[in-house]
């Protein structure tokens, strides 16, 4: 279980991404992100040493807000190997200097999100320990998930994970309201829009071959 400590970041999670987003192939805007954090939901380490977080921020830097989804690790030390994934370091009051990871790089992430596609693993709400998250939604047809190392791609429309048996995994970075033709799985979740409503779309498919 994680515990949530409301305490102090420096930087910000939020300054982190406004430096990170613009090096991403699928982010679309034009300057510098004028980010807000809408939504999101968390997930536990089995083992309780990195933190991982959905985090839903909207652009509202351009023409019209966009929504952005940003998969994240939290560790105490460097990742070995992942320097290539690193979002930003962090002091934080409770617990010191923290690293923070593109979380589709991190096998603890990687690792906790087929389980939840499964229905092992349950999502938590964001900023509550020990609450369930009941928005989030997941549903998976087909057999039992392979873990392990897998080949991260990125695109202009998200990021895609090749599984060991052929299964790829997408993390939609701009989420969308429905699950594409095709996906044997999905996990969706809600943030708050800029209009005042709730806004609800798949964070990630599977796509068995």
């Amino acid at each position: 279980m994680a515990i949530i400590h409301h305490t102090t970041l420096k930087p910000t999670k939020l300054d982190l991404l406004t430096a990170w987003l613009p090096t991403r192939p699928w982010y679309i805007g034009t300057g510098t992100p004028e980010l807000t954090k809408a939504g999101g939901f968390r997930l536990d380490d089995p083992e309780g040493e990195v933190g991982i977080e959905f985090m839903v921020a909207v652009d509202s830097s351009g023409p019209e807000p966009v929504a952005y989804l940003a998969p994240l690790t939290y560790r105490a030390a460097p990742l070995p190997g992942a320097d290539h994934a690193l979002v930003g370091t962090m002091e934080h009051g409770v617990l010191g200097p923290r690293w923070a990871y593109d979380g589709i790089h991190d096998p603890v992430l990687r690792t906790e999100l087929l389980a939840l596609f499964e229905g092992r693993a349950q999502a938590q709400a964001q900023s509550l320990t020990d609450t369930p998250d009941h928005e989030v939604t997941h549903a998976y047809t087909g057999p039992d998930l392979p873990t392990g190392p897998g080949e991260v791609t990125e695109d202009q429309d998200g990021t895609g994970l090749a599984l060991p048996d052929g299964t790829v995994l997408r993390v939609h970075r701009r989420p969308r309201p429905t699950a594409p033709e095709g996906a044997n799985g999905h996990v969706s979740g809600a943030w708050d829009a800029p209009d005042g409503t709730r806004a609800r779309a798949a964070f990630a498919t599977l796509h068995t071959s």
